[in-house]
């Protein structure tokens, strides 16, 4: 690092630092190239794709945009990296692809129009298979092979998308909720093959169907986890729910039989193959953290794998049996490790300073136990001034992982409290699946528990409480300072759902039929429900001052409702302040990212009395 960096780092404060501070991913490698890995890194300020050639320790940019880049992956021989082009972060665009060491981008798939992405398989012989999402197709699945122009291979008006290819490069498995339950995907394992351009299965012949949900009867949900990386190998690794929790199992597609796995640990456990077939990597997330371990398929012994405390946001077994993940914890920032003991990657230039770790807290709450994570400054006794900062999803949770923004809160004085209310993922089916017709209603119920928590406990300044939170935690920012204008002295809500039904109607074809889910229908068939759990419903509540952030461009939250919103919090003369940014559902930016943090630290130490901070 050069003296004028040092000079530069040592005037920034800790909270810039953690933004600032080049980090990198859980690098992707090439199945028939190990040695060629593809990883996204924030070392230019901007999100970026970049390629690594192990054997020669070279690292290249791959990607170059001013909104920044995400979403990219290899071919199987390591030649090619593909990635998606969007414009601006709207997520509508197409696959395009680059040479591994490097040369002009190309289309990937020449014939296919721009569209949501919906999965993307590659194979061996350069064909891919590609899932679309248009507001006026639904989902679509074309098969592309090289030189030839793009064949439809599925149609439906439901979400949907590319599960996977089998090694063979015969087989491709289609997610899909034809039934009408977003939330719950069934499995249909198609031949690869034919034209038709039929509603559902399409070209090609069906090789095998699961169902769980018994055509959208239950509430039970498959994820395709992969087949099995063996060529002429029909096992397909599936997640299920079957026992209340996501789970693996194996399922042979061409002789339909089904093998249960002897993995008995609570929470969620989701796995991949390791590179011959032979065993299992699996991750098991529960009560927010996560740990991963070794399930030999033939003997059906598991074996825990060495990883500190924290989180574990992704792994990878490599061909010689070692894994690589990426692991942090509240209190230390994220790490590419190997098994091995080594570090894998680090990214150039300084480290970002460590935070203050989690404390577990179970509140009983209307539908049963709410856990959260509680976060105190490092000085002082309390109450502090408090933000729960509510995390996005839904199906989401917050977990004991670092992360740049309630670092920030702390380094502020205030104390921050996560919650993961019922729809968060990691404490079981029913957990998740609660919120629904009361949707936003539910997990306010859970949070404001914990609120109470918080104030009896001596922890939260009862008048100095901060609602904050992004894309859904943004919504039920607006929810909650509209149906609990007495509870909260500030609201922070970024990228949010502020008028449901406008949402609804502007919003991506895929998160309609979330809310259909959700919700039991569109607006037009549920409106009483629609109204009840929109925050534009309960404006004219709105006590506390709003700060609310938004990407023009976003795709999943639109800025229309938005816009709807805010004219009436003017027309009512409520206290806000707007900030509009020309990106998409939040930034790959970080500045921008730095510079929203701190609007909304002013904006609340503001309306608190609190002063303004650095």
């Amino acid at each position: 690092m050069s003296s004028e960096t040092t000079s530069t780092t040592s005037e920034m404060p800790d909270w810039e630092k953690r933004f600032r501070a080049p980090r990198v991913g859980l690098p992707e490698w090439a199945e028939d190239a190990p040695d060629r890995s593809l990883f996204v890194s924030n070392a230019t300020g901007t999100y970026e794709l970049y390629a690594w050639d192990r054997a020669t320790g070279a690292q290249r940019q791959v990607t170059d945009r001013p909104n920044g880049t995400s979403d990219g992956t290899l071919s199987p021989d390591g030649e090619w990296v593909w990635w998606f082009r969007d414009t601006d972060g709207d997520e509508f665009g197409v696959w395009v692809r680059q040479p591994f060491g490097g040369g002009p981008d190309e289309a990937a798939t020449p014939g296919l129009e721009p569209s949501y992405p919906a999965g993307l398989a590659l194979a061996k012989d350069g064909t891919a298979v590609v899932g679309r999402s248009t507001d006026e197709d639904g989902t679509t699945i074309h098969v592309v092979r090289p030189g030839a122009d793009p064949v439809e291979i599925y149609r439906h008006a439901e979400s949907g998308g590319v599960g996977d290819l089998s090694e063979d490069g015969t087989l491709i498995v289609i997610e899909h909720t034809e039934h009408g339950d977003a939330m719950h995907s069934a499995l249909r394992v198609v031949r690869l093959g034919g034209t038709s351009h039929a509603e559902g299965c399409g070209g090609g012949s069906m090789v095998a169907e699961l169902d769980d949900s018994r055509g959208g009867q239950e509430e039970l949900g498959l994820e395709c986890l992969g087949f099995a990386p063996v060529a002429g190998d029909t096992r397909l690794l599936v997640a299920h729910q079957r026992r209340g929790r996501w789970e693996p199992m194996v399922w042979d597609v061409a002789t339909g039989e089904e093998t249960a796995l002897a993995i008995e640990l609570p929470g969620d456990v989701t796995a991949e193959w390791y590179p011959d077939g032979s065993a299992l990597l699996v991750v098991h997330s529960y009560q927010a953290r996560s740990e991963i371990f070794r399930y030999e398929l033939e003997s059906g012994t598991l074996t825990k794998l060495d990883t500190p405390a924290g989180s574990v946001s992704g792994a990878t077994a490599r061909p010689d049996g070692t894994v690589e993940f990426l692991w942090s914890s509240a209190e230390r920032p994220s790490e590419v490790r190997s098994t091995t003991g080594a570090t894998v990657l680090e990214a150039p230039g300084f480290n970002a300073p460590g935070s203050l770790p989690v404390e577990d807290v179970w509140v009983e709450g209307p539908g049963g136990q709410v856990h959260a994570l509680v976060q105190r400054p490092a000085t002082g006794d309390g109450p502090f001034p408090t933000v729960f900062e509510i995390h996005g999803g839904p199906t989401w949770h917050d977990s004991d992982g670092f992360a740049a923004g309630p670092a920030a809160w702390l380094d502020h004085g205030f104390a921050v409290v996560r919650v993961n209310y019922r729809g968060s993922t990691g404490y079981g089916r029913e957990w998740t699946d609660a919120l629904k017709h009361r949707v936003g209603l539910i997990e306010l119920e859970d949070i404001a528990a914990v609120r109470a928590w918080a104030v009896d406990s001596g922890l939260a300044d009862p008048a100095k409480l901060v609602l904050s939170g992004g894309s859904w935690g943004g919504f039920l920012t607006l929810l909650g300072l509209g149906t609990e204008p007495d509870a909260w002295a500030v609201g922070l809500a970024a990228v949010p759902v502020a008028d449901y039904v406008t949402a609804y109607h502007d919003e991506m074809e895929a998160l309609k039929a979330m809310d259909r889910t959700l919700f039991g229908g569109s607006p037009e068939d549920v409106p009483d429900r629609y109204e009840a759990s929109s925050p534009i419903t309960y404006i004219g509540q709105v006590k506390a001052p709003v700060y609310i952030s938004a990407g023009m461009n976003d795709p999943r939250c639109p800025i229309q409702q938005i816009d709807n919103y805010v004219e009436r919090l003017d027309g009512l003369g409520k206290v806000h302040e707007v900030y509009r940014y020309d990106a998409g559902h939040g930034s790959l930016v970080v500045e921008e990212r730095i510079k929203q943090l701190r609007l909304e630290l002013d904006f609340a130490r503001r309306h608190l009395g609190l002063g303004e901070g650095d």
